[in-house]
């Protein structure tokens, strides 16, 4: 009998195990699918898998939060590649003692927040040269090229990729749109009448970080801002540069927000802020090396000939520039004199990932004569330019295309393009035509 009640413990218990081993699978592959279901296809994921065909590193770089770590972990064949973070104190230790020992028998790996390690791009560089099979994807929130003697560390090695923040169009899970192709090949879309496009105001006051677009709540979006500038000024910011004060470079980087899509004046803002003008400058080649922010360069046929030398400025997210210059609730966007700025950034940011979208990517300027007559943007490719004058009304008249008439007398053979808030497609002259911003968007 003792026996028999024995062996039916074991086999209880033996079931028991099963059950619970079988419960941890399921609970796992939910895991795996919720994972798998929630992530959006970025439309750069192409442009890295052709990359790292053809090239023994990509260097995969961008603000942080915008989703580096979740592409790599999600795309192929890069989900399937070795995955280190130099957030780990141990890896952070072995790759300044053994940096090699990280990839031993690992013929492909990842290597994730490489700007706390720079002086690993070395042996990374030797790697490759000693075997040209290897391959690489670095990743992290810090421009390596912008950060002095680490650029210089890969050269006719590495392949540079940046990861805004999702578009619309990628938060919906819409392909890239061809758009901009078809305006640079010289094609315009039919005129049509679209559906009615999103909320911008809330767009603005959300922003487009992968964290933030399942949220619905304004509140829930001001609190996480307010808690990504505070992890950017005290743990990021810190990881590769000096500041003297936090509360001085806080103080420029609301100012510089403040001045989001108008032409920089680092003198105004150095009074403002009350530092020097050396110190401003410092700090926003520190906001832009960590991808919160960026400088247009005036467009010119010529480049010898700049009409305007002074580049305007844009925040890579219009939710960070909103969040910076006090506007915490839709009301306080609606009724701002910001608000026109707010969406040139947000046009901004989709035009951006459409240009490089492109092999190789467009470039994106500003325009403006001594005069003052201006476009918000210009995108070159090659020798094809179109202007894109950008309004947030929605009622378009004829004075809204007077910078842009002015551009293409000036510039033979560039089509025009005035970007509105409305949902008419309606082309305005043989070389011009007004287009909703969703259609940037995806």
């Amino acid at each position: 009998m003792l026996s028999i009640r024995l062996g039916w413990e074991r086999a209880r218990a033996g079931r028991a195990i099963a059950i619970k081993l079988t419960v941890h699978i399921i609970q796992l592959v939910n895991t795996f699918h919720s994972a798998a279901e929630s992530y959006r296809q970025r439309w750069i994921a192409p442009s890295i898998r052709d990359s790292i065909e053809s090239h023994p590193v990509v260097v995969l770089t961008g603000a942080r939060q915008v989703g580096k770590s979740t592409l790599l972990r999600s795309e192929t064949p890069f989900r399937d590649w070795p995955y280190i973070t130099f957030d780990d104190p141990e890896a952070m230790r072995q790759a300044e003692d053994d940096p090699a020992g990280l990839w031993v028998g690992k013929p492909a790996i990842v290597l994730d927040e490489v700007q706390r390690v720079p002086g690993i791009l070395l042996a990374v560089k030797r790697a490759v040269d000693d075997d040209g099979s290897r391959r690489f994807v670095l990743s992290g929130s810090a421009n390596l090229l912008l950060m002095k003697a680490v650029g210089e560390s890969l050269a006719g090695r590495a392949v540079y990729h940046v990861l805004h923040p999702l578009t619309l169009g990628e938060e919906e899970r819409r392909p890239v749109p061809p758009v901009l192709v078809d305006l640079l090949a010289g094609r315009f879309p039919q005129d049509q009448t679209l559906e009615a496009p999103p909320d911008v105001d809330r767009l603005i006051l959300r922003g487009f970080m992968p964290r933030l677009v399942d949220q619905v709540d304004p509140e829930t979006w001001v609190r996480w801002w307010e808690g990504y500038v505070a992890t950017y000024l005290e743990r990021d910011l810190r990881q590769i540069a000096r500041i003297d004060t936090l509360i001085d470079f806080r103080r420029v980087m609301q100012l510089a927000a403040l001045r989001s899509a108008q032409i920089l004046n680092q003198t105004e803002v150095s009074r403002d802020a009350r530092v020097s003008q050396p110190t401003v400058h410092r700090y926003l080649n520190l906001l832009e090396t960590t991808h919160l922010f960026a400088r247009l360069p005036v467009y010119a046929a010529n480049p010898t000939s700049r009409l305007v030398k002074s580049p305007r400025a844009f925040f890579s997210d219009p939710g960070l520039a909103a969040h910076l210059s006090g506007l915490f609730d839709l009301e306080s966007v609606s009724g701002n004199e910001m608000r026109g700025s707010l969406f040139e950034t947000l046009v901004l940011h989709h035009l951006r990932v459409l240009a490089e979208s492109l092999t190789p990517s467009a470039r994106i300027f500003t325009w403006r004569t001594r005069g003052g007559t201006e476009v918000d943007f210009v995108v070159e490719h090659g020798r094809r330019v179109v202007a894109f004058e950008v309004k947030l009304t929605t009622r378009l008249g004829y004075r809204h295309a007077e910078g842009l008439r002015r551009f293409l007398d000036s510039h033979e053979g560039a089509v025009g393009v005035l970007v509105h808030g409305g949902r008419d497609v309606r082309r305005l002259s043989e070389r011009m035509v007004s287009l909703p911003w969703t259609m940037l968007a995806g």
